[in-house]
Order: C-alpha cells, then sequence, then structure tokens
C-alpha cells in the first residue's frame, strides 16, 4: 500500500476570483480539488475546465474547495495574465485560480508543476482533509470515478471530525486509501 504524501504548497505569481492568496495551510480541514490548466488546452476547456465548475458547484455546501492552477509550460506569450482574466470572465470560471510561478532557472516547466511532477494538462489532484495527495489524474478525469473519490474523502473527513466530537478517541480516525482499497489506521 502506498502511503500518500504531503501535498507540496503551490507556488504563484497572482490570484484571481479571489480577495486574497490561498495557501494549502490556510484550506488543512477541507478537501482539495486541485485543477490544473492552459487556456489553450483543448481537453482543459471541452473537459477540464467545465468538470472542476460542476465539481464546485455540486459540492458548494461541503468542506471541498476547488482550485485553478494555471499552468503554463508552452505559448508562454499567448497566456499571460490578461488574457486569463478575460478567459476566466468569458467562460464563467469562479473558483479562485492561481497562476504557476516560472522556473527561475528560465526552464519552460513552472514551479508548482514541476514540484507535483505533472505530466501535462488537464491535471486533477486531489487532496485530503490533513494536506496529503490521495490522487493525481493527468488527462481527463471521468466524472463517476471523481465523484467516488471526493464522496470517499468527504466520509473520511466526517469521520475524522465524528470520531474527535464525539470523544471515541482522543485523535480523528485515520484512514488510508490507495487503488487496492481503504484501511483504517
Amino acid at each position: 500500500m502506498r502511503i500518500p504524501r504531503l501535498a507540496p504548497e503551490w507556488t504563484t505569481t497572482e490570484w484571481l476570483n479571489t480577495s486574497e492568496p490561498l495557501t494549502l495551510e490556510r484550506l488543512r480541514g477541507r478537501v482539495v480539488l486541485l485543477h490544473a490548466f492552459q487556456m489553450l488546452c483543448p481537453g482543459c476547456v471541452t473537459r477540464g475546465i467545465p468538470q472542476a465548475q460542476r465539481v464546485a458547484e455540486y459540492f458548494s455546501h461541503e468542506p471541498l474547495v476547488v482550485v485553478g492552477l494555471h499552468t503554463v509550460f508552452e505559448h508562454h506569450e499567448a497566456m499571460r495574465v490578461e488574457s486569463l482574466r478575460a478567459f476566466l470572465h468569458e467562460y464563467r470560471v469562479r473558483f479562485p485560480v492561481g497562476v504557476d510561478a516560472p522556473d527561475p532557472a528560465g526552464g519552460f516547466i513552472p514551479r508548482t508543476m514541476k514540484a507535483y511532477a505533472m505530466q501535462g494538462t488537464p491535471t486533477t489532484v486531489l487532496i485530503d482533509g490533513d494536506g496529503r495527495i490521495r490522487q493525481q489524474t493527468f488527462g481527463v478525469h471521468d466524472d463517476l470515478r471523481l465523484g467516488a473519490a471526493l464522496a470517499q474523502l468527504l466520509s473520511e473527513l466526517r469521520g475524522a471530525r465524528h470520531s474527535a466530537v464525539d470523544g471515541a478517541t482522543l485523535e480523528p480516525k485515520r484512514f488510508g486509501c490507495d487503488e487496492d482499497g481503504c484501511a483504517n489506521r
């Protein structure tokens, strides 16, 4: 069984659709769906972004937050922040979007994309309430599988909160899931 690793903090230059920068530390205790995209990526525009928007709307009353990451590794000149602002407005993207910081050494792969070892866009990263990467999917994520994974993470979060509240344990229960199943630890 693979043990989930802590999600690296994202490194951004700017945030859109939020009044202040978001950090993983501030989002602890909530499930995070990190949606990495490029506005000129056909799979992102036709499938990934609409899916992330549906998740944000459907789970709006849950302890879950959708965060976009505009991570540009090609066509840098065409995908500046001004263009991204117009794109988010045109496509009615309402969830917060961070702009991935460029490689300080001048490489093509932005810093957060590199820290998460992303293969490209779209990439969906699911982060549990403890800040651990539980799933990372390159390409279009199947709706049913994504919904099931989010339900599992929210269920674990509720279980941990319930255990802490009812006094059954001093520590919230910890669950570990991978492709083979889930175990209570």
